[in-house]
């Protein structure tokens, strides 16, 4: 029986096969669209079904919001374990792109009032998407092979920088409406076929930055590539994930180039609808364990 339970926010993208091998529950997010509210993710409801659909919406220029997951949410969430018995550990998006684990603190804060012989840990994952969800997924794996709650806790916090995120976004227009561009980037962007590359960033907490800009789509995917080629540890013994919205066969075109890499165990899903909801249609991001961001950053900003 495993000795403590773990959940996640939806953000963290996790795949079907996911959820099934490890048992992490998964709290949704909620998004309006043209002010008809939405869970971003439902139990027995296909993922690539939710995302399609959204990302669709998205092209026809559909009015959408995300909401961040409230304090109560994630109370009645974890207390289905604690109220057996039961350890929790959360792990949520980065803070510097929701309030999310605000709210999952200060839930820990009141189920710690109410359970007070019970471990309750949460974990900002310093990523997004599926870079939060291998942080929830190596702890899970951990956990079922004998590991403490204080044990995953401690290798989530050590080695969740580890997790490499870098994200392509074909479509400024989008990274415009959320305020992450400016209009003029975005306009000079759409003429000059400027496509922006993200990653998350050393900072604590983790900033999904704009770190190059890439002339055509071709280039920026090579990009991708590069940063795997520069930056994979052990390629062979890990999980290397894909995201993308409504682009499955370029994201597939991709995980070919990996696996010729050294990458066995590549997997592809649609991008989870509370970060892609600012990246928009035609993103594909690529999530896998490598140098720790911290150190390298340094070492970028020492040659400057």
């Amino acid at each position: 029986m495993n000795s403590f339970d773990i959940y996640v926010d939806s953000a963290a993208n996790l795949t079907a096969d996911m959820i099934k091998e490890t048992g992490i529950t998964v709290v949704p997010f909620t998004c309006t669209v043209n002010g008809q509210e939405r869970l971003c993710f439902e139990d027995g409801v296909p993922f690539a079904v939710t995302a399609k659909k959204f990302y669709e919406n998205m092209l026809e220029n559909a009015d959408i919001k995300t909401s961040l997951i409230g304090q109560a949410t994630f109370e009645e969430a974890m207390e289905k374990s604690l109220s057996q018995g039961r350890d929790v550990m959360l792990v949520t998006i980065t803070a510097s792109l929701s309030g999310t684990n605000a709210q999952a603190l200060k839930a820990q804060k009141a189920l710690k009032e109410k359970y007070p012989d019970r471990k309750i840990y949460v974990v900002d994952s310093a990523n997004a998407s599926l870079g939060e969800g291998l942080v929830a997924v190596y702890s899970a794996r951990k956990r079922d092979g004998g590991a403490s709650i204080d044990e995953c806790y401690k290798w989530a916090e050590e080695n969740k920088y580890k997790i490499n995120s870098y994200v392509t976004v074909n479509d400024l227009k989008y990274l415009r409406k959320s305020g992450r561009v400016s209009t003029i980037l975005a306009v000079a962007g759409a003429i000059l076929n400027i496509k922006p590359m993200l990653k998350a960033d050393s900072s604590d907490p983790a900033v999904l930055a704009v770190y190059s800009k890439e002339r055509g789509r071709r280039k920026s995917i090579e990009e991708l590539v590069r940063q795997f080629t520069n930056n994979v540890v052990d390629p062979d013994e890990q999980t290397v994930a894909i995201t993308h919205c409504n682009c499955e066969d370029e994201a597939k075109e991709l995980a070919e180039r990996l696996k010729q890499l050294g990458a066995n165990d590549v997997v592809i899903d649609y991008y989870d609808l509370c970060t892609g909801s600012h990246v928009g249609p035609g993103t594909i991001a690529l999530f896998f364990t490598g140098k720790d961001r911290r150190v390298t950053d340094e070492k970028k900003a020492g040659k400057k």
